[in-house]
Order: structure tokens, then C-alpha cells, then sequence
């Protein structure tokens, strides 16, 4: 059988819903292949049960960057061959339905956000006109679209009247992973933000909380305010008193292990675009497996979640708000701290990858059938 061809524009060692997707196809009899992108900062290859490449490009970032790695991307697909090509998001969406249609396979499209809504894009009229006629060149093509939360799919269904089914980023369950009750608020505890650093994420907000609080701060990411947010720090003077703590790219394994002994974790948006306001990220079930309360704005998936779970309290976006929530859940009410993490212990039971992906498994089976797996 040829590969399932899978395209990002991410360092694959860092992208976990990746990881988990083929993962899970390659574990159940599906040949694949993740094509992704070289920085120069990037670490060698993860060992992974499926193919790996990656492109490397001059331009960072930007129109240049794009178009650059879009041509690169096709000049490699068409040395290949595969059964299905998968584009992740609309940045990879061109070059592999053309590498489709030329081989007359199936084109699939996973949306990991609503890529013309995203806060970098919003703002720029004539760039987000651009990204939108993509868009609707692209999806309606689709042999076979899904994404990451019901709301993100209704928005899709309502704009190009056809299916889009649900794929959540959900963490895979590690039986062994907590203790079985939860601990009372770690002593020697830390507040945790997992992610990109990127516009619309609440983290000017969650460091100028800093100061009213005593509890430290950690933030595993980079992205385009890694340096004015480390320098918001600085003024502040939490760089120097050691509060604020900045680790950078961090693997995934060692992320998990941060996790696990965080004390709360950060799951902060701004409505910016729909793509955040619709989001479901990684990081809220990261936190929820790690049996980690955290802290995320009323925003729909979220709030849908979290009334069904209760594993968050809901704060306004201000610091102020963001440095009374740390307080009253790691000082002043532990009983309820207690019972949010009791929660999390009790939701990832069932919010977990080994159920998410028989919805991936049975997609994918509607292309074509996998290898018998050796018993």
C-alpha cells in the first residue's frame, strides 16, 4: 500500500496532534508519511512508527516564507507517492490538492484552526481576502474534511454545506501516569503556560498578573512576542527575582513531565477571530490529564466542557481577575482546588486519545482499508 502523505508547516517534533494522528493510522496498518519544516534551531528526528522529512527553507516567515515552502513542498510531492494526501490548514492546502488531483487519489483536508480568522490574519484586509479565496477553492475539493471541535465543523458546514467531522486534539491516557487521589496545592508548585507565543493569548495579561501573586510563573514556547514578553517581564523585574521563568521549545515528553508538576495551569484567549473564539486546544486536555486545574475564558468549547466536567474556573481577561483566580485556588480555597483536580482525574477517563481515534480510524477507513497489523 503507498503512504498517507500528511503536510504541516510545524517542526514535527513538536507537533503533538501530528504525532498522535499518525501515530495512532501507522499503529493500525496505514503506511505514513509526515512532511513538516526545518528550523534552525531544530533537534534531530524523534523516533516515531511512521516516515518523517522535513523542508528546509531561507525565509522564516511571512509571504516569502509561504510561497517558498509551498513551492518546495510540491517540487517534493511530486517525487512521491501516496494513497491519500492530507493538507493541514490552508498554508499546505494548494500544493497537496494538486499533488491529488495529478495522481487522481483522495484529497484531505484537517483544519487544526479557522486559519482566516486567526489573529495574525484578522487584521490585514487585503492578505485575510487572499487566505478566504483559498479557502473556498479548497475546501469544497475535499474528498474528506474534519477538525478539531463542533464548533469549528458547524462554522465549515454552514459556510460550504458539506460534512466536516470532529478529530479533538486530545491527549492520550497514561494509566500510570497520576497518583490515584489528588494531592492537596503543591508547596513548591508553579503556574504553568504551554504554547505558542503568539498574538491574542492572554499572556500580557497573565504577566502583568505577576507581581500580585507569589507563586512562580513557567512558559514552555517561543513565537512572535517571545522577545516583548520576555522584556514586559524584565521591566517588571520577575526575570530577576526568578517569577517569571521562560523554558522555551520544549519536547513533548519532558512538556508532560513539566505538566504533571504544575500546580495550575493557563488556558487564556482574547477574541481576536473566530479561530480562537471556536478554539479547542491541546493544552486544556494537557492540563486535565496531568490532573492540573486551570484557569480559560468563557469562550463556547471550552465553557461546554468545562460545565460538563467542571476541571476550570472562568476568569475575565484582565490581571486583576487572572491574579484574584491564582490566589483564591492556590491559597485561599483548597477545598475547591481539591475538587476541580479530583475533576480532571475523573473527565480524562473519557476525554482521551483512545477513544478520539476511532472517529480518525473509522475516517480513514471510509478511503481505503489498512495493512493487517502482525499479531
Amino acid at each position: 500500500m503507498r503512504p498517507l502523505l500528511f503536510a504541516v508547516t510545524t517542526d514535527l517534533n513538536y507537533d503533538q496532534r501530528m504525532q498522535r494522528i499518525c501515530g495512532s493510522l501507522a499503529t493500525h496498518g496505514y503506511p505514513v508519511l509526515l512532511i513538516g519544516r526545518e528550523w534552525p534551531h531544530s533537534q534531530p528526528l524523534s523516533s516515531q512508527p511512521y516516515q518523517q522529512h522535513r523542508l528546509r527553507c531561507v525565509f522564516k516567515k511571512g509571504k516569502l516564507f509561504y510561497l517558498e515552502y509551498n513551492l518546495k513542498l510540491f517540487l517534493y510531492l511530486l517525487r512521491q507517492r501516496a494513497s491519500v494526501w492530507c493538507a493541514i490548514d490552508l498554508d499546505t492546502a494548494l500544493p497537496m490538492w494538486l499533488r491529488a488531483t495529478l495522481g487522481g487519489q483522495p484529497f484531505v483536508y484537517d483544519a487544526h484552526e479557522l486559519f482566516t480568522e486567526v489573529p495574525e490574519i484578522v487584521g490585514r484586509p487585503t492578505i485575510k481576502r487572499i487566505w478566504q479565496q483559498v479557502e473556498k477553492f479548497i475546501v469544497p475539493r475535499a474528498t474528506l474534511a474534519y477538525t478539531v471541535g463542533p464548533a469549528l465543523a458547524q462554522w465549515f458546514v454552514q459556510q460550504y454545506g458539506q460534512p466536516f467531522a470532529v478529530v479533538r486534539n486530545v491527549s492520550r491516557l497514561e494509566v500510570a501516569e497520576l497518583p490515584p487521589t489528588p494531592p492537596t496545592v503543591p508547596a513548591d508548585g508553579y503556574i504553568l503556560y504551554q504554547g505558542v507565543l503568539n498574538e491574542g493569548r492572554g499572556l500580557e495579561a497573565l504577566i502583568d498578573a505577576m507581581p500580585q501573586v507569589t507563586v512562580r510563573l513557567i512558559i514552555c514556547g517561543e513565537g512572535d512576542l517571545s522577545a516583548s514578553l520576555r522584556e514586559r517581564a524584565q521591566q517588571l523585574g520577575l526575570l530577576a527575582s526568578g517569577q517569571v521563568e521562560f523554558r522555551g521549545f520544549v519536547l513533548p515528553d519532558e512538556l508532560r513531565l513539566i505538566t504533571r508538576q504544575a500546580s495550575l495551569g493557563i488556558m487564556l484567549l482574547e477574541n481576536r477571530g473566530l479561530s480562537y473564539y471556536y478554539s479547542l486546544a491541546n493544552k486544556f486536555f494537557d492540563y486535565l490529564h496531568a490532573g492540573v486545574p486551570q484557569l480559560i475564558v468563557d469562550f463556547p468549547e471550552y465553557c461546554r466542557l468545562n460545565d460538563q466536567y467542571d476541571v476550570a474556573e472562568v476568569v475575565e481577561l484582565t490581571p486583576d481577575t487572572i491574579a484574584a483566580a491564582i490566589n483564591r485556588l492556590l491559597r485561599d480555597e483548597p477545598a475547591r482546588y481539591h475538587q476541580l483536580a479530583q475533576n480532571c482525574r475523573r473527565a480524562r477517563l473519557e476525554l482521551n486519545w483512545q477513544r478520539e481515534e476511532q472517529t480518525l480510524l473509522a475516517l480513514y477507513a471510509t478511503l481505503l482499508q489498512p495493512a493487517p497489523v502482525p499479531a
